[in-house]
């Protein structure tokens, strides 16, 4: 890892692999779901070790402090060394997971995996027209 005083937001979301394109990241900084140190920035702007992000993404959110700045991406176990989750953040992302989880078990509709026949699609037709 390089040792860098400083790196864009959307570059350094990208090398932790938080997101897979700089664009995504880019994307989502601006539309409000990454905030450094409480505030909401720009895709620009400039982050160093110790900065507080929160991070919105499928639903979880991530409350990290960077720890390191790197310019090149790297493989994932490398990319965790890049911040420090807090451990409440954690907790709620493993609860989150788990009630996921269960709510796909409780809604598991591959039983039905079928193609609806005639009266099966009149049905579905007939109540969509109400």
């Amino acid at each position: 890892m390089a040792e860098l005083e400083s790196i864009r937001l959307d570059k350094w979301l990208w090398t932790a692999r938080f997101f897979k394109t700089r664009k995504l990241a880019a994307e989502a900084i601006s539309g409000g779901k990454v905030h450094v140190n409480g505030q909401r920035a720009k895709p620009g702007k400039e982050v160093k070790p110790g900065a507080a992000l929160s991070i919105t993404r499928d639903s979880c959110l991530w409350e990290i402090t960077i720890t390191a700045i790197s310019s090149q991406r790297r493989p994932a176990k490398e990319a965790a060394l890049l911040y420090e989750e807090s451990s409440e953040s954690l907790a709620r992302r493993e609860q989150q997971t788990i009630q996921r989880r269960e709510q796909r078990e409780l809604f598991d509709f591959s039983a039905s995996n079928h193609k609806p026949n005639k009266k099966e699609r009149r049905l579905i037709h007939s109540f969509k027209q109400k």
